[in-house]
């Protein structure tokens, strides 16, 4: 239940590279950057309820460790995969549904931050978490 909490983002590495190699143009990028995106985390066993709120949308996601779901994210692609917990690891690896390229994901909890990394065709970036 480490990851329980709501974490909103302090700061990206690389994110608008990464972004870019996603597809997203310009001005989604811009806007992305500067979301403020809040993520609040319920662990309950395996079942996982993650409320995401920026300034452009607000979305419950459900899931259940290591059981396939769809999800669409924030620009609109959509996606399909699972996550799983290796360790103190959450590992999220998700295909996307227009090209069949794998994007993943993990969140790992250091200190007070929460650290969620990206790698998307040969692009890593990330995403770093502060408790709110």
């Amino acid at each position: 239940m480490t990851f329980n909490g709501t974490w909103k983002v302090d700061r990206n590495e690389n994110y608008d590279k990464f972004m870019e190699q996603m597809g997203i143009n310009v001005m989604k990028r811009k806007l992305a950057e500067h979301d403020n995106l809040k993520i609040t985390i319920q662990q309950t066993g395996d079942k996982f309820l993650v409320k995401e709120s920026s300034t452009f949308r607000t979305k419950d996601i459900e899931f259940t460790l290591g059981v396939q779901f769809d999800y669409a994210l924030a620009d609109g692609t959509e996606v399909s995969g699972t996550w799983v917990l290796e360790g103190d690891v959450l590992k999220g690896k998700f295909t996307r549904k227009d090209n069949g390229k794998e994007l993943i994901t993990t969140r790992t909890i250091v200190g007070d931050e929460l650290i969620q990394n990206y790698s998307y065709d040969g692009v890593d970036a990330k995403r770093i978490f502060k408790r709110a």
